[in-house]
């Protein structure tokens, strides 16, 4: 993540990492990039991304790489957002995981339009050109704003709680 933040912000662009104020001791360990915003949690992580970025774009990666690409998927089909969610695919690194993907199209689970919510490619001049293109073309289960009225009813709830 350094050195993406790195070449992004030395290409003149801005770049802005959100973290959970409890992991920022462990994972800023030297000079912040660009702008850092620190957040309660990682919900209100993921949350702070869909608001802020045009697309997302998973590199190869470990358990948090794929919760929160599974996640935001999830949110995709869901039409709490209509951004493009792309994978690096580096060596065939995620060609299991489309796979996996593929067979869960094949038995029913995802709808096959819902497959398009995903957007692959081995170099990232390919993938930035698929997510430019992208277009989405599954069902939302709730509109964008419905979803956010009911965050906020959520919100005003856990407010009047405390």
């Amino acid at each position: 993540m350094g050195l993406v933040s790195r070449a992004v912000f030395n290409g003149g662009r801005h770049v802005l990492g959100v973290i959970p104020k409890t992991l920022m001791p462990k994972e800023i360990t030297g000079e912040a990039v660009g702008e850092v915003r620190a957040v309660s949690g990682m919900h209100q992580r993921k949350a702070e991304m869909v608001r802020q970025a045009d697309a997302f774009v998973a590199l190869p990666g470990g358990y948090g790489t794929l919760e929160e690409l599974l996640e935001v998927i999830t949110w995709a089909q869901l039409g709490i957002h209509d951004k493009p969610v792309g994978l690096l695919n580096v060596d065939g690194y995620y060609n299991s995981l489309l796979l996996f993907i593929d067979e869960a199209v094949g038995e029913g689970f995802i709808e096959p339009a819902a497959r398009h919510i995903i957007i692959s490619a081995p170099t990232a001049c390919e993938l930035l050109s698929k997510l430019e293109d992208y277009v989405p073309r599954h069902e939302s289960v709730a509109t964008k704003l419905r979803w956010e009225m009911e965050q906020l009813g959520h919100s005003a709830k856990l407010d009047i709680a405390r």
